[in-house]
């Protein structure tokens, strides 16, 4: 396991402070989703966590020890990120694209190895994809792309994996496939992982621990049925709403109170705190 932790943390860009202070920690073992508005800094405070970001103030630490301070291969080999919208180099095939998983295991005098070849046919069993895998990353469909990327994450073997809005610009299908493999892979594998979200009834239902946010500030942070309740959501997001259990899964469902100059269906749906 790999311990992750922010206290007091502020980030920024240029003049622009985008998160204030924040203290977060990242259970070990288990899903955390990231949830606020478009602005509110998820993005941003992805970014410290993967290292891309250094703070302003504050710390960020891995296993104790400063992120900032620490060898990149280090850190390399016990955090993986997947950011939003990779792009793939022209005529990478996808066995290729998932062998750059182990540049962090490389070195001068130790050339690709059995370990590497193993790593790499593993993580693409895993992803289903060893039946396409010198077929072209550009030629594969979106979900097929994403499942690429993910599988260079896991190839990377480490502990932790971060994932930077894993479902953007999928459609509906290959969201949930995606999603899907995120959850088995952490369930077979034990992974500790984190991801940037959007949609608020996916978080729930795949995440084992959500961390909201509003204006660059934590507002909440706990399990998905803990958090997501209907005053959160109205002082996070500016939305009335009824939360209701899902009712394949349980987790909570996010309906609109009432639609502007329509009927508030919300008062045909059960009441749940």
């Amino acid at each position: 396991m790999t311990r992750l932790e922010m206290h007091d943390v502020t980030l920024g860009y240029g003049d622009t402070v985008v998160v204030h202070g924040v203290d977060v920690t990242i259970p070990e073992g288990q899903i955390t989703a990231i949830v606020g508005p478009n602005g509110c800094g998820k993005s941003t405070l992805l970014r410290a966590l993967a290292r891309l970001l250094k703070p302003r103030g504050g710390t960020v630490l891995l296993d104790g020890s400063d992120l900032h301070r620490l060898p990149t291969r280090d850190v390399a080999q016990r955090i993986g990120l997947l950011p939003q919208a990779p792009i793939a180099p022209p005529g990478i095939t996808v066995k290729e694209l998932v062998s750059r998983g182990r540049t962090p295991y490389q070195k001068v005098l130790r050339p690709w190895s059995p370990a590497d070849e193993t790593a790499v046919m593993s993580a693409l069993h895993s992803t289903g994809l060893t039946g396409i895998q010198d077929h072209v990353v550009d030629e594969l469909s979106g979900g097929q792309r994403q499942r690429a990327w993910i599988a260079m994450a896991l190839a990377q073997d480490t502990p932790l994996m971060l994932l930077d809005e894993p479902t953007t610009y999928l459609d509906i299908a290959h969201q949930y496939e995606v999603l899907d493999l995120l959850h088995r892979l952490h369930h077979r594998q034990g992974r500790t992982i984190v991801m940037v979200v959007h949609d608020l009834p996916q978080a729930a239902r795949y995440a084992t621990h959500l961390i909201a946010m509003s204006q660059g500030r934590v507002a909440a942070v706990g399990a998905p049925s803990d958090v997501l309740t209907e005053d959160l959501v109205h002082d996070v997001f500016g939305l009335r709403v009824r939360v209701i259990p899902d009712p394949v899964t349980g987790t909570p469902v996010i309906v609109p109170a009432a639609r502007p100059g329509g009927h508030d269906s919300s008062t045909d749906l059960p009441h749940r705190a």
